[in-house]
């Protein structure tokens, strides 16, 4: 085991381990610390504690010092330096004519470099731009480019669930997100109900899965047929996975109703679940396709470029 402490270069960014040496060092509290970068500040995101050391990218760098009040005037300072370079940086590219767009500009504490990341289409040739841009900073420039879901990350905004980004808020990494977790909670597969503002499938369709899969395994599916306590026997129309309650339908004195029971009313037999592509409609199938893509590209963005830190 070894003591170690979190730390965060940026808002809901990942999050690095450094040796806390012999500070009182607390949540919350600002360092100063050096990364593969340069010298960084950071924020602490919780109390020193022991791990095991595999969890750990040797050597761990030791904490320089905990932030002083001049640590702290030298960021705010830097934030502003930000904002103006990002504004000089805009007026470059307009000036040399390059189809990207800007998304932020970062300087390293220790001002030994600004990175600039943007977006684009394609590959871009900025090397003029790198030269236009070092002899206005003289220092070392890196242009970065990222992809949507780093964009949506950097730049945040408002869910259709009326909260902040996930992945701008509080999610440390991207996760792994497929059409499956969709499916296995019975949520609509058209595109622009399961996408993200990133056009990515959402980051929250990952929080609930492991709920839905163990509830899911305690319900029948819709098809199977049941035996309920009252001793009528039906096909499951519908299920609701929270709930916890399943529809069946009955015949009762010649007449087919539908009968709402608890699962635990219920003795059946689980089936594998039916694959629905087998009765997609031509939309659906069209629509099927769009998520495959968004599934694909989910992969490619999979590994953030804002990274890179340690």
């Amino acid at each position: 085991m070894i003591k170690v402490i979190g730390v965060r270069f940026r808002t809901a960014g990942k999050i690095y381990f450094f040796d806390p040496v012999d500070f009182d060092i607390k949540r919350g509290a600002h360092v100063i610390v050096e990364t593969a970068r340069g010298i960084e500040y950071g924020t602490v995101v919780g109390d020193p504690k022991e791990i095991e050391e595999d969890r750990v990218v040797s050597p761990l760098k030791p904490v320089l010092r905990v932030a002083t009040a001049r640590d702290i005037e030298q960021e705010a300072a830097n934030k502003q330096k930000e904002k103006d370079a990002f504004k000089i940086c805009l007026e470059k590219i307009k000036k040399h004519n390059l189809e990207m767009k800007l998304i932020d500009a970062e300087y390293t504490f220790d001002n030994n470099k600004v990175l600039f990341y943007f977006t684009a289409d394609g590959r871009i040739d900025f090397r003029e731009l790198v030269k236009d841009l070092a002899s206005v900073f003289k220092t070392r420039i890196e242009l970065r480019q990222i992809g949507v879901r780093d964009e949506t990350k950097i730049l945040g905004g408002i869910g259709i669930c009326g909260r902040p980004l996930c992945c701008h808020s509080h999610l440390s990494e991207f996760v792994p997100v497929s059409i499956k977790m969709a499916k296995e909670q019975n949520l609509s597969l058209n595109p622009t109900k399961i996408s993200g503002v990133c056009g990515r499938l959402m980051c929250c369709l990952k929080h609930e899965e492991e709920t839905y899969e163990y509830l899911n395994r305690k319900l029948p599916n819709v098809g199977d047929f049941v035996t309920a306590d009252d001793g009528l026997k039906g096909e499951v129309q519908s299920v609701n996975v929270l709930r916890q309650l399943v529809k069946v339908i009955v015949e009762v004195n010649d007449e087919k109703e539908i009968h709402e029971y608890k699962v635990e009313q219920l003795r059946f037999k689980r089936r594998h679940r039916k694959d629905k592509n087998d009765v997609m409609s031509a939309e659906e199938r069209k629509e099927l396709k769009e998520l495959e893509k968004l599934e694909k590209q989910e992969k490619q963005d999979a590994k953030s470029k804002l990274d890179d830190t340690v």
